[in-house]
């Protein structure tokens, strides 16, 4: 399989597993958890779709790495403000603790996925089983929120174990765009701010809800000027290469599941797709989100 061709298909698993795996930071019937533990309501929405609480959140993804402080969840998850992070997850702790909420967070995402699109979709147990061979090709070195989620319990239904497959792997994608994007020497403002002009997004849009002040984007804009990736509010020849070149690093880290699944990631995306449409339709996840900008700025 050439570069080209990985990346066409580690993309297209990812686009297609997006909505249906990441609905679970919008899912009523999370935020309905959540509230029930203490934490706030939802903070607002994405054209009809619920956003989740910041406490929230943080904690009940980074339950998957265990009881642990916020300096950890926010290395972990990379690109949002420690300063935000770690008071958001002391707070947390008070009203929960890790394995509560990392129970009511599998909970909401799988009830919100038997609603919309039941229990026994047509062929959930097929892609079920070709997503356990393609998380069972990879390794966690390195990958501490893929690893997080190894650990995590197998839910009972076809659907629920659907979905602990599919977060393995978008764990897996994010802890190595993360590597990617490190090893290119940028920092979490940096990528942000570059991954907006990537996308045909302005500057300090989407990364703003990464709590990041006006003083941290000034600085990491600077910088990036001064290292020729940013000219006149856009990249430069050397920006664009830069930030595709951190995409097709993240592409390299999935060869080895490509290889392994072969002609059926293919397979697996044409029946995951029609059930993210459905999450959509059903404003269980935003209308476009990450990998849908980064496919239309690749297009």
């Amino acid at each position: 399989m050439d570069s080209e061709q990985l990346s066409l298909s580690a993309r297209r698993l990812a686009a297609a597993l997006e909505p249906v795996i990441g609905q679970v930071y919008f899912a009523k019937e999370c935020h309905a958890n959540y509230v029930a533990l203490g934490f706030g309501p939802s903070i607002g929405d994405f054209n009809g779709v619920p956003a989740p609480d910041g406490a929230a959140y943080f904690c009940s993804r980074g339950s998957l790495l265990g009881q642990v402080p916020g300096e950890l969840i926010a290395a972990a998850f990379a690109v949002f403000n420690p300063a935000a992070v770690i008071p958001a997850v002391a707070y947390g702790w008070t009203l929960t603790d890790a394995q509560t909420i990392c129970a009511a967070r599998d909970n909401g995402a799988i009830a919100q996925l038997h609603r919309i699109i039941g229990e026994q979709p047509d062929n959930a147990q097929r892609a079920c089983d070709i997503l356990q061979d393609a998380v069972a090709s990879l390794r966690p070195e390195g990958r501490p929120l893929f690893a997080g989620a190894l650990s995590q319990t197998t839910p009972d239904s076809v659907v629920g174990k659907v979905w602990r497959l599919g977060d393995m792997l978008r764990e897996y994608r994010g802890d190595s765009h993360t590597a990617a994007w490190i090893s290119a020497g940028l920092d979490a403002t940096e990528i942000g701010l570059i991954s907006e002009l990537y996308w045909g997004l302005p500057m300090r849009s989407y990364s703003r809800t990464r709590a990041w002040t006006d003083a941290d984007f000034d600085a990491a804009t600077e910088r990036l000027i001064s290292r020729g990736i940013v000219a006149d509010g856009a990249l430069t020849s050397r920006g664009r290469t830069m930030r595709e070149a951190v995409e097709i690093q993240t592409d390299e880290q999935m060869r080895t599941m490509a290889m392994t699944l072969g002609e059926r990631l293919d397979e697996v995306c044409d029946i995951i797709e029609p059930w993210g449409v459905a999450v959509r339709s059903a404003h269980g996840y935003p209308a476009s989100g990450p990998h849908d900008l980064a496919k239309a700025a690749g297009s």
